[in-house]
């Protein structure tokens, strides 16, 4: 039987750390992460895995390469890693691998941050559509993902 292997998914600070609080999981399975490589230097204390793809922010001039650059950077480790699901936290460089993930016909997961208390992320807004399943940290964000599931914080 095919063990299940999972790509944890984040941008790097905040997202990132709310990903690590998935730590029990990503020990439990075959796991790797995805995150963004910049300054913020990335603890792992577990061996796991973890690739890096550029850094994006909508408003640079670059941002249509950079997204190019992280769909061919997503796409090799994807067809490296085969993972059977993304969970991830978000945001930007993270939509390559989720779409990248869905068009193959594996599972998304995707939890909104918990700094969102009334209004969504733009990733947040787009993947919702695409997720099979859509987190949510606070119960008010029913409001705007009515089909999203609230199971509390994940801190």
């Amino acid at each position: 039987m095919k063990k299940l292997k999972i790509c944890f998914a984040a941008s790097t600070g905040g997202h990132f750390e709310q990903l690590m609080m998935l730590k029990p999981l990503m020990k439990k399975y075959d796991s790797f992460i995805l995150t963004e490589k910049t300054d913020y230097e990335v603890k792992n204390n577990n061996d796991i895995k973890i690739y890096k793809i550029n850094q994006v922010n909508r408003k640079q001039i670059l941002f249509p390469i950079n997204m190019f650059i992280n769909a061919i950077k997503s796409f090799a480790i994807f067809i490296k890693e085969k993972p059977d699901l993304v969970i991830t936290t978000g945001v930007l460089a993270m939509i390559p691998m989720c779409l990248i993930a869905k068009i193959f016909g594996k599972k998304l997961i995707y939890i909104e941050s918990f700094a969102k208390i009334s209004s969504p992320t733009l990733t947040g807004k787009f993947l919702y559509k695409y997720a099979d399943q859509f987190y949510v940290q606070w119960e008010k964000m029913l409001e705007i993902y009515p089909n999203a599931i609230y199971k509390g914080g994940i801190y």
